[in-house]
């Protein structure tokens, strides 16, 4: 490295080669100005290399005109994350590779710090690196590679990648500085603390380049542990998060600076921002999480940009007078805009009267076209048809779901003419416990509130209509219902939802057998039940459409729990 400051040596810890450098000169010398680092938090999309170039350029301009010597951009913000089989197609790669070239060609004053795909150039392991290019106007590329490759949960980076034998720091500008990838800075559960290891061979703060979906209660919490390591490593920690939604994920940005005093400064959520940061936070600076907040602004990213990225423009919804598709009607609004959602009320022989006023009336509180489509004609017409060959069977399920499916056919309809997404409204109660029909109610492009329990559904309504009423009171104030047969609600099928809600919290997120959630003081035979339902359902799931991951466990990506098995818990 042109003009470095030390000389390099190496030792081993926790079995694995670590580089270090010893100080030429008093390293008071190499520490002795603060840095001005630009930190870019930008919304990508998976493969549009070009596009996510050009984003990434125009962010590195306008923080090196106000000053910053150093852009950091989140992990794998080139290509897009997560990139998943797609690393696997020919040329996806070696686009990603030609890409950083062009911004190697134009860059002109501040270092770029960008996330990329790199090749493994070894014999032996996975064939690519999660990597960092630091780029410095008229030098060669330096590259670091991410060292702990997550597995859990959504992640399935070993699948691709193969991780960084070696961790060292890298001379910026007069400076030693630990380059890290996500993982690397958490290091909670591994043989190795890439932290640790760029402290102890010098590194005077940790710039992190991130992709850190979004879950409820997860921005406070990076908060904390950025906070303990930072103060531990008495190392300040610029913190890079990616933003957006891509396919199921959503990541809510909040970058952070942390000093070594635990002071913080976190960007806003939800949105691209640009932030030129001159030295370390002496106090707090920034928005404190809101639970309801996030999870609404979390919702309404995803829908934004899975509806944008995959090409649409327009969404369409059945509108049942109810709170789920009352709920995900405002999100849509908020997403795409009134003038792209289109509601569809389908009164069937047991709607009430009461519930299409209530669908009627928040269309218009939302500014939105609300159609009637009555299936009561078509739903009679099928059960004359299949009367012959029916006949001597008890009604029941079969008429129900047959009214759930003429709603699904309908809405599929107004989708096909009008080149529009159908917005599924299921909730994760429902979702969990089956109390949904397939190729009905189940149908669409996205599954809006599939991660959002029931009783979750309630405070989101309470929180859009905390200044004012948007949606109307009767459809929060009435028993939930589906109105497939006279006087139904759902509390006829399903434990009240505060029981079921807990219940599923503590089976599906926190992983406990049933043993473990009676001993919480839940009644057997209801938790019982409801694992049972949850254990014969998994065929329903494996057909949704796919839902935003808000949670610590979703049902889609992630979650791999076969059909056809006899294990009961």
């Amino acid at each position: 490295m042109r003009g470095t400051l030390c000389l390099k040596s190496s030792f081993k810890f926790y079995g694995a080669k670590v580089i270090f450098y010893l100080a030429q000169e008093p390293l008071s010398r190499a520490v002795s100005r603060r840095l001005k680092i630009g930190i870019a938090q930008l919304n990508t999309t998976i493969g549009d290399f070009s596009g996510n170039a050009d984003k990434i350029l125009s962010a590195y301009r306008a923080l090196s005109s106000r000053g910053a010597e150093i852009v950091l951009t989140p992990e794998l913000a080139l290509c897009g994350y997560p990139p998943l089989d797609l690393l696997f197609r020919e040329g996806f790669v070696q686009a990603n590779i030609e890409a950083l070239k062009r911004l190697q060609s134009q860059i002109d004053s501040a270092a770029l710090i960008v996330g990329y795909v790199d090749y493994h150039k070894g014999i032996f392991g996975k064939p690519f690196h999660n990597a960092a290019a630091i780029l410095i106007p008229g030098r060669s590329p330096q590259v670091v590679h991410k060292s702990l490759l997550p597995t859990y949960s959504i992640f399935d980076e070993a699948r691709y990648f193969e991780p960084s034998e070696e961790v060292c720091p890298v001379q910026l500008l007069d400076q030693l500085v630990g380059i890290t990838v996500c993982e690397d800075i958490w290091a909670t559960g591994y043989q190795r603390d890439p932290v640790k290891e760029l402290v102890l061979a010098g590194a005077k703060s940790i710039l992190n380049l991130s992709a850190s979906p979004f879950q409820v209660g997860r921005t406070e919490d990076r908060l904390c542990v950025l906070q303990e390591i930072a103060t531990r490593h008495q190392v300040p920690i610029f913190y890079c998060n990616s933003v957006g939604g891509n396919d199921q994920l959503v990541f809510d940005g909040h970058s952070l600076v942390v000093s070594p005093l635990g002071r913080w400064r976190r960007l806003p959520g939800f949105q691209e921002h640009l932030e030129l940061i001159e030295g370390v936070p002496t106090q707090a600076i920034g928005r404190v999480s809101q639970k309801e907040e996030d999870l609404f602004r979390a919702l309404v990213l995803g829908v934004h940009d899975y509806v944008e990225k995959c090409g649409f423009k327009k969404c369409v919804l059945g509108l049942s007078g109810g709170i789920d598709s009352a709920v995900t009607a405002v999100i849509a609004v908020a997403a795409v805009g009134r003038e792209n959602v289109l509601g569809v009320a389908m009164p069937g022989p047991y709607s009430s009267r009461a519930s299409i006023i209530d669908a009627l009336c928040l269309a218009k509180n939302l500014g939105i076209r609300c159609l009637q489509v009555p299936i009561i004609s078509t739903f009679e017409s099928l059960c004359h048809q299949l009367m012959p060959t029916l006949n001597g069977y008890p009604d029941g399920v079969t008429e129900e779901n047959l009214q759930a499916r003429l709603r699904g056919i309908t809405l599929m309809a107004f989708s096909n003419k009008m080149d529009s997404i159908v917005l599924n409204t299921g909730n994760k109660s429902e979702l969990a416990v089956g109390y949904c029909t397939l190729y009905g109610d189940m149908c669409g492009g996205l599954a809006v509130l599939s991660d959002v329990p029931k009783t979750s559904v309630y405070y989101l309504a309470k929180y859009i209509n905390r200044d004012g009423m948007v949606i109307p009171a009767n459809t929060i104030k009435k028993p939930a219902s589906a109105e497939l047969h006279f006087h139904q609600t759902d509390q006829e099928a399903l434990p009240p939802y505060e029981i079921l809600d807990s219940v599923l919290h503590l089976y599906i997120e926190e992983n406990l057998t049933p043993e473990d959630i009676i001993r919480q003081g839940f009644n057997s035979e209801t938790v019982r039940w409801i694992v049972r339902k949850i254990d014969a359902n998994e065929h329903k799931r494996q057909q949704a459409a796919p839902g935003i991951k808000v949670s610590k466990q979703a049902f889609g990506m992630g979650r791999r729990v076969p059909i056809a098995q006899k294990f009961c818990v």
